[in-house]
């Protein structure tokens, strides 16, 4: 089963706003979903981004893949910086 990182359209039309999950890549973009990791608001200037940075770390090193936006998302909260470090030092 192939785990990914993606967003979850919620809000009203034309005022988007995402939930980051983790979901297998084969179910459908607002279907179920495996876990709740944060939210991404991006009408507000800036951007609102909210991650469970222990909960996206813990998922990264279960095998993870994040989208590309999800991974722009990680890597300007630091999270990503944080996983290849932890990755390299092992």
């Amino acid at each position: 089963m192939a785990v990914k990182m993606r967003l979850k359209r919620m809000g009203a039309k034309k005022a988007p706003f995402y939930r980051i999950i983790v979901a297998d890549s084969r179910s459908p973009r607002d279907g179920k979903f495996i876990a709740n990791l944060g939210t991404y608001n991006p009408l507000l200037k800036p951007a609102e981004i909210k991650i469970d940075e222990e909960a996206a770390l813990e998922w990264l090193k279960k095998g993870a893949i994040p989208t590309d936006t999800v991974k722009n998302l990680l890597s300007q909260n630091g999270i990503m910086k944080k996983f290849h470090e932890q990755k390299s030092s092992k």
